[in-house]
């Protein structure tokens, strides 16, 4: 996940300071020091991350702080602002067009994740109750036209094309089209170059002069550091952007771009890729990136995350028989199924607040899931809702089944005891009342939690259940 190697050289700069009872300005300019080269790594522009510690150490030494009562804490407070502010500070929405639709222009190098992202963001919109029209504005890249037909059907979401006719007509008729169609918002997936040059930008020049676009995203890839940023810069000085979508921020990314971009061309971030479904695109949240970066959690996204994945239906369903105190293997099967579909399971961790810093990802086992799975899908259906009868010769065979040993079995059905004992504790049969008693468990007791979620052993094991 992006910004890790910043996480981790932040939070040892901040142990220093949270040990210490009094600060003094020469431990407030040393750890800044330390935070100037930790961003300088994570591939943070030189000036950005000058400009930011600066920023930071004259508010840090101010008496206020000095004389607090926890000034390790108030300096770790100020650099959280000061990071949400280098960010962009608030979300910054899609514009909308007075009369329907709303036309954005979807710009970027090629292979920058333009088409998906052209997809992932219809399909957003889509989700929110609009009607969204696709439009290949892109014909000269090989297949471009089809690719965007394929994710169109993905979503379905229809695409609007006219083979290799010139893009500014395209673009216009698409228009019309989407008139007298109903379609509220129109993306234009425009062609895309290796490199910034003069033919791409006045091809995109003629577009936006004729068909006013209401918004204008550049696509562009955080795995390409400070590159991306000139380019960002480069597309915004010829053709004036509204906004940036950053893709591929769940991979093995330093997360400079996140943390440049906006300083150096003055327009947000809007929009991240966090995978490669067509569903992981995010809103950008300055102040939870802040979070994110500092160890600190990022609890609303993993609630919208959560409400997402959540089948309502099954959510009843799981709460009366709790209530009557009758959790069995398929409603462990459905959570984890719901938890699988919120994403990446060490992403989804380093949101939950007291997780997050202390989990490696080695301590993660993103497998973890199919094992189970396999085990519960290898037992029968009186199996699973009894899992007491479940003797040693079931167990050879329950074993022999998914491909794995008697062992294993074990120690999924002892932790699945022990899982129903403490939603028991915490739930018994008073029904709604659980779900507040355990989200206070959690909150207050990050140990318990990471039991509950049964995603990792941290250390020891690779997960609860031991395989």
């Amino acid at each position: 996940m992006a910004f890790e190697g910043l996480s981790e050289r932040l939070e040892n700069s901040f142990k220093k300071l949270r040990a210490k009872g009094k600060l003094t300005e020469a431990d407030v300019k040393e750890a800044m020091r330390e935070v100037r080269l930790a961003l300088l790594e994570a591939d943070v522009n030189y000036k950005v991350a000058k400009d930011f510690t600066k920023t930071v150490t004259e508010r840090a030494v101010g008496e206020d702080v000095m004389e607090s009562l926890t000034p390790g804490q108030m300096v770790i407070k100020i650099v959280n602002e000061e990071l949400t502010a280098l960010m962009g500070g608030n979300e910054s929405r899609l514009a909308i067009a007075n009369h329907p639709p709303t036309v954005i222009m979807m710009c970027g190098l090629q292979g920058s994740g333009k088409t998906t992202h052209s997809a992932k963001l219809a399909l957003k919109l889509k989700k929110e109750g609009h009607r969204p029209l696709l439009v290949a504005c892109d014909v000269y890249r090989p297949a471009a036209i089809k690719q965007l037909q394929v994710v169109g059907g993905q979503i379905d979401v229809p695409v609007f094309e006219m083979g290799n006719e010139n893009p500014v007509k395209i673009a216009e008729e698409a228009i019309k089209f989407a008139k007298d169609h109903g379609h509220d918002y129109v993306f234009l997936d425009t062609a895309g170059r290796l490199h910034v040059d003069t033919e791409l930008m006045q091809e995109l020049q003629n577009i936006r002069s004729t068909v006013h676009p209401n918004e204008i995203l550049l696509v562009i890839d955080a795995m390409t550091g400070q590159d991306a940023v000139n380019v960002a810069k480069s597309f915004n000085e010829t053709l004036g952007i509204d906004g940036v979508i950053l893709t591929k921020l769940d991979g093995d990314t330093r997360g400079g771009a996140a943390l440049s971009v906006r300083a150096v061309t003055g327009k947000p971030i809007k929009f991240v890729g966090t995978g490669e479904k067509l569903s992981d695109l995010e809103t950008f949240h300055p102040s939870r990136m802040a979070s994110r970066i500092l160890g600190m959690g990022d609890v609303l996204s993993f609630i919208e995350r959560a409400e997402q994945s959540l089948d309502e239906k099954k959510a009843a369903e799981l709460e009366k028989k709790l209530a009557k105190n009758k959790f069995d293997l398929n409603d462990l099967l459905d959570q984890f199924d719901q938890i699988e579909r919120m994403g990446s399971i060490k992403d989804t961790i380093k949101m939950i607040p007291g997780l997050g810093s202390k989990i490696k990802d080695e301590d993660i086992d993103e497998g973890a899931f199919t094992r189970f799975k396999s085990i519960v899908y290898s037992m029968t259906m009186q199996e699973r809702t009894h899992p007491e009868i479940i003797n040693p010769s079931r167990k050879r065979r329950i074993a022999a089944g998914c491909g794995m040993q008697v062992e294993d079995v074990n120690k999924l059905l002892a932790q699945f005891k022990q899982m129903k004992k403490m939603i028991n504790q915490f739930g018994g049969k008073k029904g709604p009342k659980m779900s507040k008693k355990m989200r206070r468990m959690m909150d207050q007791n990050p140990e318990m939690a990471e039991k509950m979620l049964g995603m990792t052993g941290g250390g020891k094991s690779k997960n609860p259940f031991g395989f």
